[in-house]
């Protein structure tokens, strides 16, 4: 069977996953290309396959045929390659060593960037604040290349966070431009945990308020700061060393 209309009721319910109250009521998100949906795949976590009508594309997983037309309305890019995959949502609270905390990010690409460097240099999990742009934003999952699914991503409001992984012996830093001790001169504790903040207005003074040393990257005085995914990926490394 070929879907070749727009107004049939699975292609209507693909389509909601476009929206943020969708996707959160399903556990639902939607991926486009052949690399996400193999990444998807290989973690386990696709949970049905979209391929346009007559394609050799094939994985052992559910998988529904759908007309060009059907497919540039379910599409959110340009020059779609006539592969879509629906995937679930999964999180662990068991958080690892090294965590990142986001505080208000609201650039998708910035997260997306962020969220790759974090496996690069081997953070355990990601923190977001409840006022970030949303993870399953089809322009961070892009912009992730496919590290969405190798690494424990979760949802919190921080302050309350930040002060249970204090409770359980974290070493909890904020950067400051303005205030901060040098990232190279932090003595590092076994368990770290990082907060990074809003692309305009750095970390939230409550926020910040709880960690225990604030930090930052010493660079040339002629640049007043970085862009806060190049910030985040200098500190992951330096903290990964």
């Amino acid at each position: 069977m070929v879907y070749s209309s727009i107004e049939n009721k699975k292609i209507k319910d693909i389509k909601k996953l476009s929206q943020k109250k969708y996707r959160d009521m399903e556990g639902l998100f939607l991926v486009e290309g052949e690399h996400l949906v193999l990444e998807a795949y290989k973690s386990g976590l696709l949970e049905e396959l979209i391929l346009e009508e007559n394609s050799n594309f094939k994985l052992d997983v559910k998988t529904i045929y759908v007309n060009k037309k059907v497919l540039s309305y379910l599409s959110e890019l340009d020059n779609f390659n006539g592969i879509m995959g629906i995937c679930k949502k999964i999180s662990s609270d068991n958080i690892g060593n090294k965590v990142l905390l986001l505080d208000n990010i609201q650039d998708p690409g910035n997260l997306g960037t962020i969220i790759r460097s974090s496996v690069a240099f081997n953070f355990d999990t990601i923190v977001l604040s409840e006022n970030c742009v949303d993870l399953y934003n089809s322009k961070v999952i892009r912009a992730t290349q496919g590290m969405i699914f190798k690494c424990n991503i979760l949802v919190k409001d921080l302050k309350s966070f930040i002060i249970n992984l204090k409770d359980k012996d974290y070493q909890v830093l904020s950067t400051n431009v303005n205030g901060g001790k040098n990232i190279n001169n932090i003595i590092k504790k076994d368990r770290v945990a990082i907060i990074m903040g809003n692309e305009g207005n750095g970390v939230s003074p409550e926020v910040a308020s709880l960690s225990d040393e604030l930090i930052y990257i010493k660079m040339n005085k002629n640049c007043e700061s970085l862009n806060v995914a190049v910030a985040t990926s200098i500190i992951l490394y330096e903290l990964n060393k």
